[in-house]
């Protein structure tokens, strides 16, 4: 039976290791597993967490195998290689694949129940990796997809606009990573759309920076490792944030990485979409109004994507593809 007060962490490198920080501080989870490779690695990390629990919730955080899984509710993948000044996420494409095989083997030996949630890069890639591997059904194989690439999207439009982020609606969708692209067309401010919103604010149409804040959000992960080597508090507190979706069944509107069946005419691979969450996982892929342009581009995203797909069909199990 799923224990839903529990989650395991895989892979405790910066971003595994700060993303139980960030649960433990949330408070979501009563109980919480850190595996890694390194086991002195797990257990250190489990340590120094452990020693703060007096000043956070009440929590039992230990590292453990994959024995340790089978009742967990929430999966945490974040095994796999680090990306590197100068490289793109589908350059780690074929490191961490086999790296993914070997841990859904290991997540399907153990008989585990739980969803399925990829951290790793490329997580489009990884996640439809995780999704063939496994045969879970899909609403229980998630990724992080572009929540984290929303939220920066949603941060410089707050402080170009000069209001709070947390009043901005708008969505980074499709490949995590290089042909992403933000959906301008529903972009708004508590219902305001962006340009009415300017002029409301008393902004000029020429002061319009639209490309400049897609590119800065596009590039803001190879502008961070270039300038301290990686990025984990970020995807940290947006992975807590799925987790708390999951956890207490709140049903939110995340653009996280889900196998497409059909919506938006594409078929049989993995892009960061807006689903609901809940306790099922992805319960629901919502097909958003796109304007002509966007749906262009949305379709670019996938060809990328499935020119990497046909490169790793070969490492894949058979007939999954």
């Amino acid at each position: 039976m799923v224990n839903i007060q529990k989650t395991a962490v895989i892979g405790c490198g910066f971003v595994g290791s700060t993303i139980a920080y960030t649960l433990m501080q949330r408070g979501i989870f009563s109980e919480m597993v850190l595996i890694d490779m390194n086991q002195e690695k797990a257990k250190g990390e489990a340590m120094d967490l452990s020693h703060g629990l007096p000043f956070t919730h009440a929590m039992d955080i230990y590292a453990g195998d994959y024995s340790d899984i089978r009742d967990a509710s929430l999966i945490i993948i974040t095994a796999g290689a680090n990306q590197k000044e100068g490289e793109t996420r589908l350059d780690l494409v074929h490191k961490n694949t086999k790296i993914m095989k070997s841990v859904i083997q290991n997540i399907k030996e153990a008989e585990c129940e739980g969803i399925l949630l990829v951290v790793s890069n490329p997580v489009d890639i990884l996640t439809y990796v995780a999704l063939k591997e496994s045969g879970f059904p899909q609403n229980r194989v998630i990724g992080s997809g572009t929540v984290l690439d929303t939220a920066r999207l949603k941060y410089l439009l707050g402080q170009h606009l000069k209001v709070d982020s947390r009043s901005v609606h708008a969505f980074i969708i499709g490949e995590h990573g290089d042909s992403e692209l933000a959906v301008w067309s529903s972009a708004n401010v508590s219902g305001i759309d962006l340009e009415h919103f300017e002029e409301i604010r008393g902004m000029k149409e020429e002061e319009r920076p639209w490309s400049d804040i897609y590119r800065e959000v596009r590039d803001s992960a190879y502008e961070i490792i270039e300038r301290k080597g990686a990025t984990y508090y970020g995807i940290g507190i947006a992975v807590a944030r799925i987790a708390e979706c999951i956890v207490r069944d709140s049903r939110a509107v995340l653009p996280v990485s889900v196998l497409l069946s059909g919506e938006y005419g594409l078929y049989d691979l993995c892009l960061s979409i807006p689903a609901v969450l809940g306790q099922n996982g992805a319960e629901q892929v919502l097909e958003i109004e796109l304007d002509d342009s966007e749906k262009m581009q949305l379709e670019e995203s996938a060809k990328e994507i499935n020119k990497v797909l046909a490169e790793i069909m070969g490492q894949l199990i058979p007939g999954t593809l």
